[in-house]
C-alpha cells in the first residue's frame, strides 16, 4: 500500500478501508515531522477500526500515546501557508 499525497483543502488525510488506501494532504510537508506521523498513524489505526469510537482511542493510545498533544498542534496550525517569504 503507497500512499496518496495532495493537496486538500478541508482534512490532513483519509482512509478507504476497502481499498487499503491511504490519502494524505500535501500540506502536511510544511508542518512539524511530528504532525506528519500523527496523521499517519491516526490513518493506519482506521485499517484496524474505520470509527473514531473507544476501540479507535485506545489504538491510538497504545500506537501513540501523545496522539492527543500532536492532534492539538496541527489543529493549531493554519492547513496551508500561502507566503514563504524567499
Amino acid at each position: 500500500m503507497a500512499p496518496l499525497i495532495k493537496q486538500i483543502k478541508t482534512k490532513w488525510g483519509s482512509c478507504n478501508t476497502d481499498k487499503k488506501s491511504i490519502l494524505l494532504n500535501l500540506e502536511l510537508a510544511k508542518k512539524p515531522l511530528i504532525c506528519l506521523e500523527y496523521i499517519i498513524v491516526h490513518e493506519l489505526v482506521h485499517l484496524l477500526e474505520r470509527h473514531h469510537n473507544e476501540r479507535f482511542l485506545a489504538l491510538m493510545n497504545r500506537y501513540m500515546p501523545q496522539w492527543k498533544f500532536h492532534w492539538e498542534e496541527l489543529n493549531r496550525l493554519p492547513v496551508s501557508h500561502g507566503e514563504w517569504g524567499y
